[in-house]
Order: C-alpha cells, then sequence, then structure tokens
C-alpha cells in the first residue's frame, strides 16, 4: 500500500510540473530604442540606440522566448533611421512584435504606411494568443495629430481633442493621442472572445493609463470603464515615459517600461516568465527586477 501511494505521489507531482510548463512562457520586452542620427537631447543619446539594440537582441537570443515585443519608438525620427536598427531586430530567434509609438510617426506624411509595413503589421491594432493569454496590442496614435491618416480620423482627433480641453487633464498633449470609437468596440471583442476561451487578457500600448501624468492616452477614463467588467484583465505594459512607473489598480497592473535610449552609458530592457500566478520581469540595465501576483 505504501509503495502505490509512494508512486501516486510521485505521478501527482509530474502531472502537476506538466501543468506548470504547459502554461508557463518567458518573452522578450524593450522600448524607446528611438534611433535617429541626432545629438543629444533630453539625456537621450539617439546615436548609441544601434549598439544598445544589439546587445539587447543578443542577450534575448540566449534565452527560448517565446516572443519580443518593442512597445513603441522604434526610432525617433525620419525613415532612413530605420536602416540602422530594422537589420539588428530581425536577428531575434524569438517571433517579434510591434507597438505603434508617436516618434515612429516622425516621418514625411508620405512614408508613414511604410513605417507600418517596414514593422510587417497588417493592422495598426491587432491581438495574439500565448498559451492562456490573450495579448491585445493597441493603437494610441489611432487618433493624433501626427499619426491619424485618413480625413475622417483626423476629425475624429480634433474631436475628441476639443471634448476635453475644458478640463485640466495632464495628458491633454499633442504628443499623446488616443483610441477611436471602432477600435474600442474592437477592443471589448477581444475581450469577449478572452472569457470565452478562458483566457487571461494583457494589453501592451505604448501610452500608459497608470499613473497619471503627462502621458497617458486622452480617453484613458473611457477605456477602463470598458475594462473594469472583465476581471481576465492582469497587465497593461507600455513604454513612452523614459523614467519608468507602475501601478497596481483593480487587480491590474500598469507598467511602464524605462526608455533604452536613456543616458549615456546605460539602457534598459527586460526578459519577462508568465507562470500561472506570477509574472516575473528579469531588469537589465536601468529596468528594475520585480515580481508581479496575479490574483
Amino acid at each position: 500500500m505504501k509503495k502505490i501511494v509512494f508512486f501516486s505521489i510521485i505521478f501527482s507531482s509530474i502531472i502537476s510540473c506538466s501543468n506548470t510548463n504547459e502554461t508557463s512562457f518567458k518573452i522578450g520586452v524593450v522600448t524607446d530604442s528611438q534611433y535617429c542620427n541626432c545629438d543629444i537631447k533630453w539625456n537621450r543619446y539617439y546615436k548609441k540606440a544601434p549598439q544598445r539594440l544589439k546587445e539587447a537582441v543578443s542577450v534575448l537570443n540566449k534565452d527560448t522566448l517565446s516572443y519580443t515585443i518593442h512597445l513603441g519608438d522604434f526610432i525617433d525620427k525620419n525613415f532612413e533611421s530605420l536602416d540602422s536598427v530594422m537589420p539588428t531586430w530581425e536577428k531575434l530567434k524569438s517571433p517579434s512584435y510591434h507597438v505603434l509609438g508617436n516618434h515612429d510617426f516622425e516621418v514625411k506624411d508620405s512614408l508613414k504606411k511604410e513605417v507600418i509595413q517596414q514593422f510587417n503589421l497588417k493592422s495598426r491594432y491587432y491581438s495574439f494568443v500565448e498559451k492562456d493569454w490573450r495579448f491585445i496590442v493597441l493603437d494610441g496614435n489611432d487618433l493624433s495629430f501626427y499619426g491619424a491618416l485618413t480625413e475622417t480620423k483626423k476629425q475624429q482627433t480634433d474631436s475628441l481633442f476639443n471634448s476635453f480641453k475644458d478640463r485640466d487633464l495632464p495628458y491633454l498633449k499633442e504628443w499623446n493621442g488616443g483610441l477611436s470609437t471602432k477600435q474600442l468596440t474592437w477592443v471589448k471583442e477581444e475581450l469577449e472572445k478572452a472569457v470565452k476561451n478562458n483566457e487571461k487578457v494583457g494589453f501592451y500600448c505604448h501610452f500608459s493609463i497608470f499613473p497619471v501624468d503627462q502621458h497617458n492616452i486622452w480617453n484613458r477614463d473611457q477605456f477602463l470603464s470598458l475594462i473594469k467588467p472583465y476581471k481576465n484583465v492582469k497587465i497593461f505594459f507600455n513604454g513612452h515615459n523614459h523614467a519608468g512607473g507602475y501601478q497596481l489598480v483593480d487587480n491590474v497592473h500598469y507598467l511602464t517600461f524605462k526608455g533604452m535610449v536613456d543616458t549615456e552609458n546605460t539602457s534598459a530592457f527586460a526578459k519577462v516568465k508568465f507562470d500561472k500566478d506570477t509574472i516575473t520581469v528579469e531588469g537589465y540595465y536601468r529596468e528594475p527586477s520585480r515580481k508581479l501576483v496575479i490574483k
């Protein structure tokens, strides 16, 4: 009888480990590499971005990652800047994704759609599934003074921005942006899919929601109202605020990753491991390591 109990315990342990492995995965996170052949400004060392990105790719390639994502501002300005960093990014061994940032649109109007194509994006906002997670990639430039590429979107941008003008909002800046009604409707559809499939939800965006500061999405309140009923929303990862930031609100972890381009002699990027009940951030250089508990 003791042998049967012993082997039963061993078998249960094996099954438990197997289930953990089925839901665990690791990714790479980079944001605001922001290259251009430009002089130093605001403690941003633009010309050092290619070397920093090269080092990050080298480190990330030594691990087994499900994917690597860049959270926006891959370049600072000028379409030709892509020639100095895209070949390095394409050396990643893992699948890779891009989030659109405001500086990614700092190119000639005629080339803005080309930037999106260079990032291999079929849509400016999209989703994908990894294990038991649905990741929703937002386009915070959807309505903006630099990223709205149609007359309809430009009109919607003016309307949204002007609707907030009588309020003292720190984030109502022309270099931020908002989510269109069409995108928000799509987000709700994605959230419903996640509920149906019993998936946890993670958001990726360039712009932040929390903490409240000058880097937030214009219509953040509308977004928060939309996601509030969905208890399967667990994380919101973004860039844009190069200093980084973190806040836990309603069991959602709002984490702003630090910008790679900042400071003379450091960098910032991370590996993030997803387990059943925890997310572990392994930060490099200025990006701090941390453990996020999933409830």
